[in-house]
């Protein structure tokens, strides 16, 4: 029986396709609107999330800030190496400065930061070389003229197809030797810099060759995630007041960032957003529901004299009922359908426009077309029930 009621419900759907489309329209937008939300919610979560893990899992970046004095007061290796030494559950502590430079090579020139690390740098904000090697220990205490080359400088100034590797290259004008090249890590890492471009010196190097001093502008702390990072957070911060000679009462004059908790609280700012884009979209649903009830109501009207015959000739109320119904959730399935095919195709169109990552949910699609045969049963009941319990002499009077 109920294959032969969704046969009747496919030829009357089918008999009126214009209009059944139409009716449909609401779910169609409603589910796509859903389904586009979700989607580029959770791309635009991961690309943000994916730029906050490329300066390390489990990392603090402490800078120096104005405090209570007039300018900010720089840190030397000397905190570095108490961080690293006095605090359990510190794995790597190192320092970092930069400035801006213009490299050089083969009549070539990009505007781009050189920045001064060690390969603690490298190992705490899990920077790979993917092409050479990084700086041996004699380079790093000698300040030796090498350099690693991010995938933008490589791509602006050196030969397509051709290693760069043992090039001799000029930052302003200091010549270098390049000796690896980094990861691509994308936009947005270390203060105020694209990781991409960027020319890695040793530490030493660039703070007598670029900067004139021994400061660092800030520094980063990796510690063991089996430690709590609360603790090491109050160590750390008890430690440099220390070293720093700050007062009971004095504000502190640095600033720490914790990654971990960053990305957990982008992660929780942009889920509720998108929860509350899509709930604001997931209203055309009900709109739907509603052309969906009103058009089913009309139906019904319509073949008053059909439902007449069928109850006079021996139909129950309940197959009357049942045929309306399904009706109605066939006619909302199909606009989940089609939602769900126009959502992938707009998800993927716009993430690519506003560059982000195109992240396949099956969950919130099946959800979707389930909620949409909901509708269709939540609001084709009433149509249905009506066409169920009219009078079959009646019916059958109706012009």
């Amino acid at each position: 029986m109920f294959g032969a009621t969704l046969l009747l419900a496919f030829r009357e759907i089918r008999r009126h396709l214009l209009r059944s489309f139409l009716t449909t329209l609401g779910i169609i937008i409603g589910v796509a609107a859903v389904i586009t939300m979700v989607t580029l919610g959770k791309g635009v979560t991961a690309s943000v999330q994916d730029q906050i893990s490329s300066l390390g899992s489990n990392v603090f970046i402490v800078f120096p800030i104005k405090g209570d004095r007039d300018a900010p007061r720089p840190f030397k290796q000397s905190d570095v190496d108490a961080v690293a030494s006095q605090i359990a559950g510190v794995r790597e502590a190192a320092g970092s400065v930069s400035a801006n430079a213009t490299a050089f090579h083969n009549g070539q020139d990009w505007a781009t930061t050189v920045q001064g690390v060690d390969n603690k740098f490298l190992r705490a904000q899990s920077i790979d070389v993917v092409e050479g090697r990084s700086f041996t220990a004699e380079e790093m205490s000698a300040g030796k003229d090498v350099c690693l080359l991010g995938s933008k400088v490589v791509q602006a100034i050196f030969v397509a197809g051709v290693s760069p590797l043992g090039e001799e290259m000029r930052v302003n004008q200091i010549s270098c030797t390049v000796v690896g090249v980094l990861e691509e890590r994308g936009e947005g890492g270390g203060p105020n810099q694209d990781q991409d471009n960027t020319v890695m010196m040793p530490l030493k190097t660039v703070q007598r060759r670029f900067t004139g001093s021994d400061n660092l502008q800030y520094f980063v702390v990796k510690y063991d995630a089996a430690y709590s990072s609360s603790s090491i957070q109050e160590a750390l911060i008890g430690l440099l007041r220390e070293r720093r000679l700050l007062q009971a009462g004095a504000n502190n004059d640095f600033n720490i960032i914790d990654t971990a908790q960053v990305n957990q609280a982008v992660g929780a700012a942009t889920g509720a957003l998108t929860a509350m884009v899509a709930v604001i979209a997931g209203i055309s649903l009900l709109v739907g529901g509603i052309g969906i009830m009103n058009i089913m109501l009309v139906s019904v009207t319509e073949r008053t004299r059909e439902i007449g015959i069928r109850l006079a000739i021996g139909a129950l109320s309940r197959e009357v009922r049942l045929q309306f119904l399904t009706e109605a959730v066939v006619l909302c399935c199909f606009g989940g359908l089609v939602g769900i095919g126009l959502a992938l195709l707009l998800s993927w169109s716009l993430a690519g426009v506003i560059d982000v990552p195109f992240v396949f949910d099956p969950m919130i699609n099946l959800l979707s077309f389930v909620f949409s045969a909901f509708m269709g049963i939540a609001f084709g009941y009433y149509p249905a029930a009506r066409a169920s319990k009219l009078d079959p002499i009646d019916a059958l009077r109706h012009e």
